[in-house]
């Protein structure tokens, strides 16, 4: 998937973290909700505004994210 078609930073708006397009919703908040034990059915009903594809959209850029392997040292 290509998150780029879906997410977007813009400097006046969310305070130019990755938003998904058209919203202000942000891409870190998504995964943070997640991280607390949220599941995609939770979100939907409580974001209508957001389709599960977009959902995909966050989960592709984390990946995309992670891949680099400035996070995957270990901690000195």
């Amino acid at each position: 998937m290509d998150w780029n078609e879906h997410l977007h930073s813009a400097p006046g708006v969310a305070g130019g973290h990755l938003v998904i397009r058209g919203t202000r919703m942000r891409a870190d908040f998504l995964l943070g909700l997640f991280g607390q034990g949220w599941t995609v059915e939770q979100v939907l009903e409580s974001y209508p505004h957001l389709t599960p594809e977009q959902l995909r959209a966050v989960f592709a850029y984390a990946a995309d994210a992670l891949q680099d392997e400035t996070y995957l040292r270990p901690a000195a």
